[in-house]
C-alpha cells in the first residue's frame, strides 16, 4: 500500500510510501491518505496524528502522468488539502516538500523538519499555478514577501530558513523528524483532547477577525466546560496528581 498507518499509544502515524515515484500523489495513495485521516478524526482513542514521507524525502507532489484522482468527500484534493479536522496534525518532513508537498504541509498544524528538508511551490517553472492552497495559504504561514519570492520564484528554501519565518517548529538532525514529531504529539496528549480540539478549531477560525472569532471563542468555551475533561482537570489540581482524560 502507498499509504502506510502505525498506532504508537493515543497517535497515529501515517507514512506516504511510494519512494520510487518520491511521493508523488496519485489516485490510490490520496484514496490511502484520505482514509487514514478519516480513521484519526473517526477513532476517540487516537488524539494527535503525524504525517510523514520516510526519511529520503517527503512529497514531489501531484503525479503529473497519472494525476491524484478526484477530490475526495472529507478531505478534498489528495483526502488532506480541503478537510475540516478536529484532531491536531504534525508534518513530520525529511527530504524535499514540493509543489503539492508543500501544500500538505500547508493542510497540518505544526512542522518537524530535518536539515535535508526543503519546501517550494515550483509550479509557475511549470506554468502552473498551485492549485491547493499554497499561494495564499503560504501568504499566511510565512512573510508576504518570502511567500511572494517563493510563489512567483518557484525557488525553494531550507528547513533553517523556514524555522526562522515561522513555518517549521522545530529542526532536527537527518532521520529525526519523526521522532521529534512524536515528542510534540506525546506534549499535546498530555493534555485534554477536550481542550486541545476546540482550541485547534478557535485557532482555525481566527483569521476571520476579531468580530467573527468572538462568538466562536464563547461556543468553544462552552463545550470545553461542560466536558468531562473540564471537571479531572480541576480536581487533579486540587488532588495534586495528574489527570486522567477521557476525552469528553
Amino acid at each position: 500500500m502507498p499509504v502506510e498507518c502505525t498506532r504508537r499509544e493515543r497517535v497515529l502515524v501515517i507514512t506516504l510510501d511510494r519512494p520510487e515515484k518520491r511521493n508523488a500523489m496519485n489516485e490510490e495513495m490520496a484514496a490511502g491518505l484520505d482514509a487514514a485521516l478519516n480513521e484519526l478524526e473517526d477513532d476517540d482513542e487516537l488524539w494527535v496524528g503525524i504525517l510523514t514521507g520516510g526519511t529520503a524525502v517527503f512529497s514531489a507532489g501531484t503525479d503529473l502522468r497519472h494525476g491524484s484522482g478526484p477530490p475526495t468527500e472529507r478531505g478534498g484534493p489528495y483526502g488532506i488539502i480541503r478537510r475540516r479536522r478536529a484532531k491536531p496534525l504534525i508534518a513530520a518532513v525529511e527530504g524535499p516538500a514540493f509543489g503539492g508537498g508543500m501544500e500538505m504541509i500547508l493542510a497540518c498544524d505544526l512542522v518537524v523538519a530535518s536539515t535535508t528538508a526543503s519546501f517550494g511551490l515550483p509550479e509557475v517553472r511549470r506554468g502552473l499555478l498551485a492549485l491547493y492552497g499554497g499561494v495564499f495559504r503560504s501568504a499566511r504561514s510565512l512573510p508576504l514577501n518570502v511567500a511572494k519570492e517563493i510563489v512567483l520564484t518557484g525557488d525553494p528554501i531550507d528547513a533553517e530558513r523556514a524555522e526562522r519565518l515561522g513555518l517549521v517548529n522545530a529542526v532536527t538532525a537527518p532521520g529525526g523528524a519523526l521522532e521529534q514529531a512524536m515528542g510534540l504529539a506525546a506534549r499535546i496528549c498530555a493534555n485534554s483532547p477536550v481542550a486541545v480540539r476546540q482550541s485547534l478549531q478557535l485557532l482555525e477560525a481566527c483569521g476571520a477577525g476579531e468580530e467573527e472569532a468572538w462568538p466562536l471563542s464563547e461556543q468553544a468555551m462552552a463545550v470545553v466546560m461542560g466536558s468531562e475533561d473540564a471537571r479531572e482537570g480541576r480536581l487533579a489540581f486540587l488532588e495534586r496528581r495528574p489527570p486522567q482524560w477521557r476525552g469528553r
